[in-house]
């Protein structure tokens, strides 16, 4: 597993960094450190290694969105450190016990993309506008309609799952990418994907930390410039109507 530290608080863990590239996060707070994403199964053990190498004990566990190669290793991380909070929001935790119905107001999309039964349950819920340490929750529908971004409110780091990737060149969640087209293939909704990706940009992050792909420093200009290729992808043509 590759680990990258940016700043004073974010740290990157990649799995597989030459051939499909997982990101999971470590931010660090005052009482230790909060895990966000576990990447696929196996990865227990490397992440616990990683953050003993750091030398700070994990104490809470999040996730961005309930795709496996997000939460593949939550049971196992959850069960080597029992003691760690793990916050969901109501619709993660739904999704990850098996019920994939959709919320009122919905599109009705198919939720597409790999999904995993897991059994860590929580009791400690939030919702999107909460604070969890340092990091605000910030609702990032799109790629999946439970996806969460996390904004570091000390120096604008955001975490933003799949909204966006950042593997031969950025790309906006349903943007088809030859070279890595695995995160538009398992995209819900394109068209919510953009509303959010305008919104993430709205919060002028000073990084960006995506699932795939490296961390990019300054990224409005280039979030910016995605938004405009995939809006350009969904605009109409002879009458066609844009289907999420």
């Amino acid at each position: 597993m590759k680990i990258t530290k940016h700043g004073n608080s974010l740290t990157q863990l990649t799995r597989f960094p030459n051939f499909f590239p997982m990101n999971c996060y470590f931010v660090c707070e005052t009482d230790g450190l909060t895990v966000v994403d576990s990447t696929m199964p196996g990865a227990a053990k490397e992440i616990l290694a990683a953050a003993h190498a750091i030398g700070l004990p994990i104490k809470r566990i999040l996730i961005t969105h309930s795709h496996a190669d997000h939460v593949g290793s939550l049971d196992q991380l959850h069960a080597a450190v029992p003691d760690a909070e793990v916050l969901l929001t109501h619709r993660q935790d739904r999704i990850l016990r098996g019920d994939q119905s959709p919320e009122p107001g919905e599109p009705s999309g198919k939720m597409r993309g790999s999904y995993m039964r897991r059994t860590t349950t929580t009791k400690q819920f939030y919702a999107p506008g909460d604070r969890i340490g340092s990091l605000l929750a910030v609702a990032a529908p799109g790629h999946t309609p439970d996806q969460v971004a996390f904004l570091d409110t000390r120096d604008s780091s955001l975490i933003c799952g799949d909204s966006f990737q950042t593997i031969t060149g950025i790309g906006v969640t349903g943007t088809f990418r030859i070279g890595f087209p695995w995160i538009s293939l398992a995209t819900w909704s394109r068209a919510v994907g953009v509303e959010t990706a305008r919104a993430l940009v709205g919060l002028t992050p000073s990084r960006l930390a995506a699932g795939h792909g490296n961390v990019l420093e300054s990224p409005v200009a280039a979030m910016t410039e995605a938004i405009t290729v995939e809006q350009s992808n969904l605009a109409p043509t002879h009458g066609t109507q844009i289907r999420a």
